[in-house]
This record gives structure tokens, C-alpha cells and sequence, in this order.
């Protein structure tokens, strides 16, 4: 199972039957693909779907935020970007999940831009951190260069701060509580040692911390 089937496998395990989620572009999207059996959500897009469903190439000409063709479910929806976000602004989504440049020990996130780059802009991101209820973020440990992305602080622009409820990469899960960082699961086969050396960010260890199995 490679990096983000892992990454994917795990944030699917944090939803829940009834949760209104946003996926993001990316390795976001992989998780509808890997909900556990029994849970029913229901999957918004901004660019205007409540109920679509997996990745797929059934229908070309219907596609999610990231352009990927999506599907939509019986009883899926459509509207106008405005009334999207509407929904998103006004709380009712209860989950997100997003891919990250960065993301630091004050639960700050970085993930729109890398200053030189050429960037679209940074769509609805700041929208979704701000108004989902859970925001769990999706990356893979270290950046392809072998550098922490799990920071003190971050060093690239910030879409927005204080917004993170979780991060999930293929070698450990955290989450925010009381202000704190906490590791609270190990990825398959990844020992501690492993997380401290390629996490920046100074983390408090769950005393009920798990690991998960290897598939």
C-alpha cells in the first residue's frame, strides 16, 4: 500500500453516517474511495454538488472541484458556486478534508501557495477551514525534498490560523486539543523514534496512543 492509500485509508475512519464532508483536490479526493462499510455520507463540493460520489470515469462531463470526474449519487444536488458557499460559510459542513504545504504546533495551516510559483488563487480553502466544524489535513510526513512539514512554525503563506482539528500522514496521526499538538496513533510499521525525527514541531504523546495494523 503506498503513502496516500495509507493517508486515505485512515482519515476515511474518522467520518462518520450523517457527516456533511468536503474533500479537497488531491490526494483529498481518495478518501471516498475507501469509506468502511456501513458509513453513509454525504459528499459537497464548492463547485456546487451535495451528494456526489467516488472517483470514477462514468461521466466525464460531471466533475468535483479538482476537475476529477466524480458521479453524483440518487438524491444528489446541484446549485450555483454562491449558494456552496453559503452552505459552507454558514456551518453546515461538518467535516473537511484538506492536502497541506505545512502545518504547525499552533494548528496554523499553509497550503495554497509557494511564494515564486505560479498559483490560481486559493479557491476555497480559507472558506472551508473557517466554516467546516472538523478540519482534518492529509499529507504526506515530509516534503519531497525530505524536509519537515510538520513545523514550529510555518514559513510559507498561511490560508489561515488556529483552524486545524487533525493531521493524518502515513506515519502518524495528531491531533489538536487544549491548544496542543498530540500524537495519538503511529502509522503501520513506524515506530516513535521514526515521528520525532521527522517532525519539527514539538508534539505531547497521547497516553493511549495506538498503532495502527498493517495491511
Amino acid at each position: 500500500m503506498n503513502k496516500k492509500e495509507i493517508i486515505a485509508r485512515r482519515v476515511a475512519k474518522e467520518l462518520k453516517s450523517g457527516d456533511v464532508v468536503n474533500l479537497g483536490i488531491g490526494l483529498p479526493t481518495m478518501v471516498a474511495n475507501h469509506l468502511p462499510e456501513g458509513i453513509e455520507i454525504t459528499l459537497q463540493s464548492e463547485n456546487g454538488f451535495l451528494g456526489i460520489g467516488p472517483v470514477t470515469k462514468e461521466d466525464p462531463a460531471l466533475v468535483n472541484a479538482g476537475g476529477q470526474p466524480c458521479g453524483i449519487l440518487p438524491g444528489g444536488s446541484t446549485f450555483d458556486s454562491a449558494f456552496s458557499f453559503a452552505l459552507i460559510r454558514s456551518g453546515h459542513v461538518d467535516a473537511c478534508v484538506l492536502g497541506g504545504l505545512q502545518v504547525d504546533e499552533n494548528a496554523n495551516l499553509a497550503n495554497w501557495m509557494v511564494p515564486g510559483k505560479m498559483v490560481p488563487g486559493m479557491g476555497g480553502a480559507m472558506d472551508l477551514v473557517v466554516g467546516s466544524r472538523k478540519v482534518i489535513v492529509a499529507m504526506e510526513h515530509c516534503a519531497k525534498d525530505g524536509s519537515a512539514k510538520i513545523l514550529k512554525a510555518c514559513t510559507l503563506p498561511l490560508t489561515a490560523v488556529h483552524c486545524v482539528s487533525m493531521i493524518v500522514t502515513e506515519l502518524a496521526v495528531f491531533e489538536f486539543s487544549d491548544d496542543t499538538l498530540t500524537l495519538v496513533e503511529l502509522g503501520p510499521e513506524t515506530d516513535l523514534q521514526t515521528v520525532k525525527d521527522k517532525t519539527e514541531a514539538s508534539f505531547a504523546i497521547s497516553k493511549h496512543l495506538t498503532q495502527q495494523k498493517a495491511s
